[in-house]
């Protein structure tokens, strides 16, 4: 096995016959530097396979252009659409992506910020738990920037950026009573996070403003399995809803099959259901289900534009709040 042989900066000067500074130059936009050096220059590094070493220029301007992406259910759709946006518009913004996958207790987050923080991270995008207010405060004080995304915490220093999530549930609820429906459920997990508990508080006010009670099921994490597990203590209750909002996309596809298949429920005839994110598979013919769709491409450009361009306008941070759009679909009555 041959060892790695790195070309340095040097060896392309001497090769090209140029100064060293001229080899910085030739590789740097929009640098001062003759054409005729620049071609000689490229030539150079052309035939000794010499690469620009940006971690080691970042570090000496005591940057290293690393934005970690701290997350969990990184394999869920909405998650992986996520991802895919913030990576894409990272790399277009010169930045280089390190993904740290997470579970969902602060212990963990906060593991993950120490890691960002001794591997010279610029930034960290939180889209998973909630770190400790110390241990963020400690990644500010490092020079660190942070995207807390769909997180709830008030504290100064980073960009909070959520959906409107209690007004989107509220939508839910007039949508459920046109089509008829009076009997009202919310389907959650039991992961317990600031976007899914917003979602159920704002379904559950809505509704008793209605002068309508809620059932409310929980179970296990934000998945498939859990939305079958749900419908199945929902749907023998001795009086069953006739309209559920599921927390997610995903947890509404397991609660439309089992709905349908071990209930033999006709959808959205004897039952409504809506869902949240706006999942591909939601769009199935199987599902076509009624959904709020997740601005993935605005919270992506929102977190990339103010950490490349925006940190020194609000060094404190603000709170950024996003509509989600209603995609009307065939899981509820008369859309």
């Amino acid at each position: 096995m041959s060892e790695k042989v790195f070309v340095s900066a040097e060896e392309v000067a001497r090769k090209a016959g140029v100064s060293r500074s001229a080899v910085s130059r030739a590789f740097t936009p929009g640098a001062s530097v003759s054409e005729k050096t620049r071609i000689k220059v490229m030539e150079a590094a052309e035939e000794l396979g010499y690469h620009v070493n940006h971690l080691a220029r970042g570090l000496m301007r005591n940057e290293s252009g690393i934005v970690s992406l701290i997350v969990s259910d990184v394999a869920t759709p909405y998650r992986s659409a996520l991802l895919r946006e913030l990576t894409q518009q990272l790399q277009a913004a010169g930045k280089v992506a390190m993904l740290i996958n997470t579970d969902r207790s602060d212990g963990s987050v906060d593991l993950a910020l120490r890691q960002a923080i001794r591997y010279r991270a610029d930034a960290s995008i939180i889209l998973s738990g909630l770190p400790d207010k110390s241990i963020a405060q400690l990644c500010l004080r490092s020079g660190q920037r942070l995207v807390l995304i769909n997180r709830d915490d008030d504290q100064p220093g980073p960009l909070r950026i959520n959906l409107d999530d209690r007004e989107a549930a509220g939508r839910v609820v007039t949508a459920f009573l046109r089509a008829g429906c009076t009997r009202l459920a919310f389907a959650n997990s039991q992961a317990g996070t600031p976007s899914l508990m917003a979602r159920e508080q704002g379904f559950v006010a809505a509704a008793k403003a209605q002068g309508l009670d809620v059932i409310v099921e929980r179970h296990g994490s934000t998945g498939y399995e859990a939305g079958q597990i749900v419908a199945q203590r929902m749907l023998t209750r001795k009086e069953r809803p006739d309209a559920v909002f599921c927390a997610t996309d995903l947890l509404a596809c397991g609660f439309m099959d089992a709905a349908r298949h071990q209930f033999s429920l006709s959808i959205p005839e004897q039952l409504c259901i809506a869902g949240f994110d706006d999942i591909e598979q939601a769009s199935w013919t199987s599902y076509h289900l009624t959904t709020f769709a997740q601005p993935v491409v605005t919270i992506a450009r929102e977190a990339v534009t103010w950490l490349v361009e925006g940190w020194e306008d609000a060094p404190d941070g603000h709170a950024l709040t996003l509509h989600a759009d209603l995609v009307w679909r065939g899981s509820v009555r008369g859309g």
